[in-house]
């Protein structure tokens, strides 16, 4: 058997660190990922560009790139990827992998994941108006009116609401989130 050409090298290095990773080869490049992403426009690279880019071996420019920190988990892109592609998985792959590496994608993208994560231990999930108005009067203002029509049309069509809604049992997340704190976790 002949060696694995080096290009391959941080690409296989993604796909074992990910549940499921292997279906990144079946990528067809079809954009369903980066169409169907809510947060696409504020990122630097779709999913579609990223995953090329690690077929083609571009470990640095994929590590630097906002596109992973911009993801909100929200499963959008991975339950409609016609291949089955853990999209949303590989990018918390990316997240630890730049982290470690020391090149978290951006400033704002940090600033987004800590918004984030500060909504879901007091609300149990994502706000999804709580999480936009504090991220981008927080860092992007100006950008904060850009969204305002998507907002709007959101808004109107039950989509979005502008109150956060609790999950029942908040405690028992909160005590989980103290403990991965506790046994060193990021939470």
């Amino acid at each position: 058997m002949g060696t694995v050409p080096s290009r391959f090298v941080f690409r296989d290095a993604v796909i074992a660190e990910t549940p499921g990773g292997s279906r990144l080869v079946d990528c067809i490049q079809c954009g369903t990922c980066g169409g169907s992403c809510p947060n696409g426009s504020d990122m630097d690279h779709t999913p579609r560009a990223l995953f090329a880019m690690i077929n083609a071996g571009m470990r640095d420019d994929v590590l630097s790139s906002n596109t992973p920190w911009m993801c909100v988990s929200c499963y959008m892109c991975t339950s409609r990827c016609p291949q089955e592609v853990p999209i949303t998985d590989l990018m918390y792959t990316l997240k630890n992998m730049s982290v470690r590496n020391g090149r978290p994608g951006s400033r704002e993208a940090p600033a987004l994941a800590r918004t984030f994560a500060r909504l879901v231990e007091r609300y149990g999930r994502s706000y999804e108006f709580g999480l936009a108005s504090r991220y981008y009067l927080g860092s992007k203002p100006g950008s904060l009116f850009r969204m305002g029509p998507l907002g709007m049309s959101l808004f109107r069509r039950g989509r979005l609401s502008l109150r956060p809604q609790r999950i029942r049992n908040i405690g028992q997340l909160r005590r989980i989130l103290s403990k991965a704190r506790e046994l060193g976790g990021a939470a």
